[in-house]
């Protein structure tokens, strides 16, 4: 047996890796098309061997770009050591740490996997339940509305939330180094700067990480395929357009990009900034929707023979699609930056406007008074 597996040609591995790709990565979905157990089973085991494109939104060259762009064009009046050519390289690579600890176990990846998609259904709607535009405020009660409508989260995804929660991680680090980088160098004594040079460092590199995450949920919004019912075929639904069955999702957003797609030609696609004057929540919503309104588009273009090969219809298509997540991504870091201004830190909590005013001490909110 083992020999066979051995000797299997390229062609029949590309079927299994189709098998492999049939979820495209979410647990508990199925399809009418859904292969036999014994398929996917060794599919799976000739991954080892071969690897299939991977099914999870971009690949690593897609999510390494757009953490790299959003950060290279960071303006200039964030921390500098956001701006150095070391933290950006850390944060194309932490972009892609989510796809990285898939596997880790089933009670890991069964509670984290539903955070890279959102299935909307071609009315806006999720799953028949609450709409992109007027999602609840928190998961807990966005589980409730879809249970309501015969779902639930871990079928339908919660990539909005993803992205809110990781935006708001990121605003809190940014308060903490705020308070920091001030109280480094005003403390009271030697020992309380020390200490707060230490929590500094530690900061910078959460920091970084925290960002990484950002990265890659944005990037995963920005991916049709992930914000959709149809996110590997057309799927049992009504199809007019005469779109595709067959499986494009893992060869759109991985060997395509590899192939075809570079900085260059991603960064020249990228827009200005723009501040939506909204919440993070709206700024979301809005982001995931413009994503939405792609997914016919690239159907079409499949439809059309432009996924053969270069074609420059899909190479402009894709670099878009990355630029719009690189121009997401930057412009959520901003956002946090700007909104760390007003957050609070510590325990008793404090404004950093009060530290940053010279109105507080910081050392036993943040060292802790108990």
């Amino acid at each position: 047996m083992l020999r066979f597996l051995l000797g299997i040609t390229p062609p029949l591995n590309d079927f299994y890796c189709g098998i492999i790709d049939l979820t495209a990565g979410r647990p508990g979905r199925t399809t009418a098309a859904m292969a036999p157990r014994f398929a996917i089973i060794v599919g799976a085991f000739l991954v080892s061997f071969w690897g299939c494109g991977d099914a999870r939104a971009w690949g690593a060259t897609g999510h390494r770009l757009i953490g790299r762009l959003a950060a290279r064009t960071l303006p200039a009046n964030l921390p500098s050591f956001l701006l150095t050519p070391q933290s950006i390289d850390a944060i194309g690579e932490l972009a892609r740490e989510p796809d990285r600890d898939k596997n880790a176990g089933k009670q890991h990846d069964s509670d984290r996997d539903p955070a890279h998609f959102l299935d909307l259904s071609d009315d806006g709607s999720v799953l028949g339940g609450p709409s992109l535009d007027a999602l609840p405020a928190t998961r807990e009660a966005y589980d409730t509305a879809l249970r309501a409508a015969g779902a639930d989260s871990w079928k339908a995804g919660w990539l909005p939330y993803a992205i809110i929660e990781n935006w708001q991680q990121v605003t809190k680090d940014f308060a903490y180094w705020r308070v920091e980088n001030i109280a480094v160098k005003t403390s009271s004594s030697h020992g309380r700067r020390a200490w707060f040079a230490a929590d500094l460092a530690q900061r910078r590199a959460l920091i970084l990480r925290d960002i990484g995450a950002l990265a890659h949920f944005v990037g995963d919004g920005s991916q049709p395929l992930h914000v959709t019912i149809h996110f590997n075929g057309w799927g049992e639904y009504p199809n007019p357009g005469g779109f595709t069955q067959g499986r494009l999702h893992a060869r759109f957003e991985g060997a395509m990009v590899h192939d075809y797609i570079d900085e260059t030609s991603v960064r020249a696609v990228m827009g200005p900034y723009v501040d939506c004057e909204c919440g993070i929540a709206e700024r979301t919503a809005r982001y995931l929707a413009a994503t939405h309104l792609q997914v016919i588009p690239l159907y079409q273009l499949q439809k059309d023979g432009a996924f053969k090969g270069g074609d420059v219809r899909s190479r402009a298509f894709i670099a878009a699609r990355l630029a719009a997540g690189a121009t997401e991504l930057r412009d959520m870091i901003v956002d946090a930056w700007r909104a760390s201004a007003h957050a609070q830190v510590g325990w008793p909590s404090l404004n950093v406007e009060d530290v940053e005013a010279g109105r507080t001490d910081p050392w036993d909110s943040l060292y802790g008074a108990d």
